[in-house]
């Protein structure tokens, strides 16, 4: 499946997408929020649970890809958590985003997830997205509510794979109807 907005592709992982991937995991910057930086191999690892949970579940993170040039600049998607421990709102589907630093500050964060948010709502028939971040994450916080994402405080919540004492451990829960979403949309 491949969806396309006004300057981004978005569409399956291809073996070509490994370097920039790896070197987007190493960069502390990007990663700043995430538990832990990635080495290649755990990139690849990443990037083959991704193309097996798109087979298993329809829906999972994939590239980003500029339309004008063709380059990588991160990934985004729907996906179905599946942690070794549940969330304390599970079941549910999340949209998500990392891009490189290259691509920051351009508006490719919101455009891609709108358009994963337009097919979850549209074509899969969510009544609901939810999307999660570390409470000093204020960046994606930001694209959440540009996306019409509503944070209620009582169900921020400590991330059930992280050590309670890290600083990343405090996350914030953003969730949109699609109601909201139909709402929005015909304003």
């Amino acid at each position: 499946m491949i969806l396309e907005t006004e300057r981004l592709i978005l569409r399956p992982w291809k073996d070509a997408d490994l370097d920039p991937l790896a070197a987007m995991s190493v960069d502390p910057e990007v990663m700043r929020y995430f538990f832990k930086t990635r080495s290649r191999d755990e990139a690849r690892v990443m990037m083959d649970r991704a193309i097996a949970k798109t087979e298993a579940d329809g829906i999972c993170f994939c590239p980003v890809e500029l339309k004008a040039t063709g380059a990588f600049i991160g990934f985004t998607g729907l996906s179905r958590p599946a942690y070794d421990k549940p969330l304390p709102f599970d079941p549910c589907v999340e949209v998500g985003w990392s891009l490189m630093r290259s691509a920051w500050g351009q508006g490719y964060a919101s455009e891609a997830a709108r358009a994963w948010l337009g097919f979850g709502f549209e074509t899969l028939g969510l009544e609901e997205i939810v999307s999660f971040t570390a409470a000093s994450n204020v960046p994606s916080q930001r694209v959440m509510q540009r996306l019409g994402m509503v944070r209620r405080a009582e169900d921020d919540f400590a991330h059930p794979m992280v050590p309670e004492d890290h600083p990343l451990a405090p996350h914030v829960l953003y969730r949109l109807t699609r109601a909201a979403w139909q709402a929005s949309r015909s304003d």
